[in-house]
């Protein structure tokens, strides 16, 4: 490792006044506003400081810690100040990928796998990023900080954040320790009142991508995208994916260049937004046969898009969309035979509350053990710390594994690779591949098919969602009620048997989450789910999902809105949602 900078000097530390600001209470995915409130005097710092007060002293002081993110617009300013935070708190060293860069699965492989020259191994990280929502002077800021397992902080932390930062008077920063240059690998030398502080800027891939080798035959996919039948397309959307495309698919796996789309990380994700959805992936929805318009060109055979930090992902064949709840499925359902780190057997799988039931019927045909869980990726950490489950996943495109404590969008393309790979590796030189689509075909065949969509009401008025939200609460004690509303949309849709508000009790740690969703739960296995999101950074999002389950394999073939129609039209009527929201369509349908 080079050296590139090594001072004499003893930085000083300042202890620097100032006051609590509202709003400040970190949810499951950290602390995420406009980035023109972040930008205010005091606001980064008092979270920061607030983190490190939450934190027990030896994860603090003489601790490693990595300091990265997504390249989003404020990144490079939000880390020279955490840099200088750091060392005024005692921090040992600080990590930095370079140019800021390290998606958001790479931090937690870089915690729980990556040892440093001296033997340092890193308990915890500040990820500088919004997720999947739009970057730039004028758009979304996020931070958050993960544990020693790699894993997002527990609400125990969280609310240790929260609490700091309504009482916080001051906070340490070494304002003297001249800003690091994280364009160059190396690492910078600096003492302080409590002896020496690095910096260390290292590449931002090489971790990861070596754990990717250590989980996938790399061999077996590099000769399926060999083939002259396959053709391939990878979409970063300007995101931090941008950042390993290159190395993985075209450096390790010998994709062409031309497969890959906007795989150049910018701070404002050219403008577009980050979301690897159906609305927002346009040019690789266009090129996988997807648009509105008909192209003369042939569409590749697989397609992935990833979100802006890369944890997210979207999985497409020629013509064909894969939710991702029948994705995490499909991944769970053949990963013993395709994906070398299952080999030896699944421990479990587990699923978020509101994505499909597919990942039920999975488990239950392969005798697994199955986890329903609250939306949040800390939730299957735990079963996983646990050893209780290999694969899990979410319907708003997050897959992932036990091989980190976070959902790795990367990793979930790797994996449908290997199952493409796996059922060619005796037919690349046949007549025809078997396709994406075939794969879920098949797959319904055996198993069923949950049709399933989402309809999220973006930027609602916050206090028009809650009285919404608390309209179906109060609904939901009536059953006659209920079904009275249901049979007066529409006759053809079965009764509701079941409504609740989903909650939770952790079978690891014995807590319980309450208040996790509204359900509604028909006669004929059908599902209508309803949830506040706080993802976003001004107004709440509703989000409304519906699912019916047709395990008639002559009836897996229909389009999925269709089957869905009658259950979309109860949904909004029961809700009321026209009436509380103004709201005549989602902003986005998935």
């Amino acid at each position: 490792m080079v050296v590139v900078e090594s001072k004499e000097m003893v930085f000083k530390v300042s202890k620097v006044s100032t006051t609590p600001i509202d709003g400040q209470k970190p949810g499951t995915s950290g602390l995420r506003k406009k980035v023109k409130v972040f930008i205010q005097p005091h606001y980064l710092q008092n979270f920061v400081q607030s983190t490190f007060n939450a934190l027990t002293p030896e994860k603090v002081r003489g601790a490693t810690l990595v300091v990265s993110g997504d390249g989003r617009y404020f990144s490079k300013d939000a880390i020279q100040i955490i840099i200088k935070m750091s060392a005024a708190n005692g921090v040992r060293r600080v990590w930095v990928g370079q140019n800021g860069l390290l998606s958001t699965p790479a931090v937690s492989a870089v915690i729980r796998e990556r040892v440093g020259v001296d033997g340092s191994k890193a308990t915890g990280a500040f990820i500088l990023t919004a997720s999947h929502n739009p970057g730039g002077p004028h758009e979304d800021f996020g931070i958050k900080y993960n544990m020693e397992n790699g894993g997002p902080a527990p609400e125990a932390i969280t609310d240790k954040i929260f609490e700091n930062t309504k009482t916080i008077t001051e906070y340490l920063i070494a304002e003297d320790l001249p800003n690091i240059d994280i364009s160059t690998i190396g690492v910078a030398n600096f003492s302080g009142p409590e002896g020496q502080f690095d910096v260390e800027v290292f590449d931002s891939a090489s971790d990861y991508v070596k754990l990717m080798k250590s989980i996938f035959d790399f061999e077996l996919i590099r000769k399926l995208l060999s083939s002259s039948k396959f053709t391939f397309c990878y979409d970063a959307l300007h995101g931090v994916a941008g950042a390993y495309a290159h190395r993985i698919f075209v450096e390790e796996l010998g994709a062409q260049e031309s497969s890959l789309l906007n795989c150049v990380p910018k701070e404002d994700f050219g403008g577009g937004h980050p979301d690897p959805n159906l609305t927002y992936a346009k040019e690789l929805v266009a090129r996988m046969g997807l648009g509105k318009s008909d192209s003369a060109v042939d569409p590749p055979e697989f397609g992935a898009a990833a979100d802006g930090d890369a944890d997210r992902n979207m999985i497409l064949g020629k013509r064909f969309f894969v939710t991702p709840s029948d994705s995490v499925a499909i991944i769970a359902a053949n990963a013993v035979n395709a994906i070398p780190y299952f080999s030896s057997g699944l421990k479990g799988v587990a699923r978020s509350m509101p994505t499909s039931a597919a990942l039920d019927v999975v488990a239950k045909n392969l005798n697994l053990k199955f986890f329903e869980v609250p939306t949040g990726w800390k939730f299957f950490g735990n079963l996983m710390d646990a050893g209780l489950c290999s694969i899990c996943g979410e319907e708003s495109f997050g897959t992932g594994s036990d091989h980190i404590r976070e959902k790795d969008g990367i990793w979930a393309v790797l994996a449908w690779l290997s199952i493409l790979a796996f059922k060619n590796k005796e037919n690349l030189n046949g007549d025809k591949l078997v396709t994406v689509e075939d794969i879920v075909r098949q797959h319904w065949a055996i198993y069923g098919r949950h049709y399933y969509t989402r309809y999220d009401y973006e930027n609602v008025d916050a206090g028009a969602a809650k009285d919404l939200m608390a309209y179906l609460v109060k609904l939901q004690s009536s059953l006659d009620e209920i079904n009275s509303s249901v049979k007066g949309a529409r006759s053809d849709v079965s009764n509701v048997v079941n409504a609740d508000e989903f909650e939770y009790k952790d079978p690891v740690d014995g807590s319980v989450s309450k208040h996790q969703g509204i359900r509604f739960l028909f006669e004929d296995g059908s599902r209508l789910v309803f949830r506040l999101s706080g993802t976003g950074s001004e107004g709440a999002t509703i989000r409304l999902y519906i699912e019916q389950y047709e395990k008639n394999s002559s009836k897996t073939g229909r389009d999925s809105q269709e089957a869905l129609a009658p259950l979309v039209e109860v949904a909004l009527k029961l809700s009321k949602m026209l009436d509380f929201t103004g709201r005549s369509a989602p902003t986005v349908i998935t």
